[in-house]
């Protein structure tokens, strides 16, 4: 799979035998990382950064690897995530392939891919996999563990699992268990890329990967991460641009056609299928009422940040405010966000200045 270029990221080997949340167990597994900032003699200023489906540890440049991140206006010296005064630690999550382990990756015990030999991933398996790469560095609990979309359900998961494994939390756009709406679509999206003949069962070429399947379930996805006051200001009935035009029978029109077919290129080119199943699937199955009741209130959490985006139809604001409810309920102080964001679920990579007051303010008070 493609990656950044120059390679910023580290590697945490995690503990061996690595059981899992559904009752399987990884060997000589580990998760990718990527730092910025300094971390304190008393290793108490660690943040702990989780990514939505695709995106890699690559959230900002460094020196290591000046490309820009996914996060890049969002971490850094002086930014609401200041670098300053926390060293950032952002996650690949367990099951990417982005060089944490999964379906892609080798087996050990076989030689050979996973593939869809890999056992069932949770959500809760990627929180543990977070925590046990802090404590490879010494962290036993970090300030704040922060994360967007599936990022933000992964820390409820890391709140629920670890007691006082961190002080802060902040979730943003996720949910405390799958809507009926959100599990609708990516299950269509799985049955694009399982539906491909190319899939073969899991069993494609890395070379010649269901291609047409994981474009229209990327496509099928960005639709459902923006909002439709979003698609007609951005796009409205623009025709395509002349470079993409295509002379064959119902070639794109449009401009917003051009836009979902270049952002679906993107993805085939950079993104695993199998991985893409199994992580979609965890995101349908995470459901925080699975655990003991109790979880929350013993999470130790001093302070909870939830924000979510009233345009945002994927993840619905009603889902962020009962989860605000939920972790109030849970004797933490908590602050919710409703922000007035037009484009949906995405606001949080693009409408940096709303977010960043709100995370800031949620790390300095």
């Amino acid at each position: 799979m493609a990656t950044p270029n120059p390679d910023a990221r580290r590697y945490a080997l995690l503990p061996n035998p690595f059981p899992l949340w559904g009752g399987g167990t990884l060997r000589e597994a580990r998760v990718a990382f990527e730092s910025w900032g300094k971390l304190s003699a008393a290793k108490d200023n660690a943040i702990l950064l989780f990514t939505g489906l695709s995106p890699p540890a690559h959230a900002a440049s460094s020196a290591a690897d000046p490309s820009e991140g996914w996060w890049e206006r969002m971490i850094g010296p002086g930014l609401a995530i200041d670098t300053n005064r926390f060293c950032v630690i952002c996650i690949n999550s367990l099951g990417s392939c982005f060089g944490s382990t999964g379906p892609a990756s080798v087996d050990p015990q076989t030689g050979a891919a996973y593939r869809l030999a890999f056992p069932d991933l949770a959500l809760e398996d990627i929180a543990r996999s977070g925590y046990e790469a802090a404590r490879s560095l010494g962290i036993e609990q970090p300030y704040a563990v922060i994360g967007p979309s599936l990022g933000g359900m992964v820390v409820l998961a890391y709140a629920a699992l670890l007691p006082h494994g961190a002080r802060r939390l902040i979730s943003i756009s996720g949910t405390a268990a799958a809507s009926p709406f959100a599990i609708a679509l990516r299950s269509i999206q799985r049955e694009a890329v399982r539906g491909d003949p190319a899939w073969q069962n899991g069993n494609y070429a890395f070379a010649e990967p269901p291609r047409t399947g994981l474009r229209l379930a990327r496509k099928l996805g960005t639709v459902t991460y923006r909002s439709a006051a979003e698609w007609r200001e951005r796009f409205g009935r623009q025709p395509i641009a002349e470079h993409q035009r295509r002379s064959r029978p119902f070639a794109f029109e449009f401009a917003v056609e051009g836009y979902l077919d270049a952002q679906a290129d993107k993805f085939v080119r950079t993104f695993d299928a199998n991985c893409y199943l199994y992580l979609s699937r965890a995101m349908d199955r995470f459901d925080l009422g699975a655990h003991d009741s109790q979880a929350l209130a013993g999470s130790g959490l001093e302070h909870a940040l939830v924000i979510g985006v009233e345009s945002d139809m994927l993840f619905a604001i009603e889902e962020q405010r009962a989860t605000a409810r939920m972790l109030e309920s849970s004797g933490i102080a908590t602050r919710f966000a409703p922000l007035p964001c037009i484009e949906g679920h995405d606001s949080f990579l693009i409408d940096i200045e709303r977010f960043g007051i709100e995370i800031r303010r949620a790390l300095e008070s």
